[in-house]
């Protein structure tokens, strides 16, 4: 069994997923978060700028901002991680 370290908490688990099932549903909730703070915010000046906003620590923001769902918005701030 391959054992892989969750991105957000550091525990390890055997699972296909970037987080351990007790993270998955906190990333859920902060990636939901997330994508309402930018249909709410015509002004995005940073990620810190970001994680002052919604309360998520940059380091998951910079994960997040990776994922396919989240290049649009990217692209449309010019925001760099």
């Amino acid at each position: 069994m391959y054992l892989k370290k969750c991105k957000r908490c550091g525990c390890f688990y055997s699972s296909s997923d970037n987080t351990c099932g007790n993270c998955k549903s906190k990333d859920e909730l902060d990636m939901n978060k997330l994508k309402n703070y930018f249909k709410k915010c015509s002004i995005i000046s940073s990620v810190q700028g970001i994680s002052l906003d919604t309360g998520i620590t940059v380091n998951n923001l910079n994960r997040f901002l990776q994922e396919p769902s989240f290049q649009g918005y990217v692209k449309q701030y010019n925001l760099k991680f």
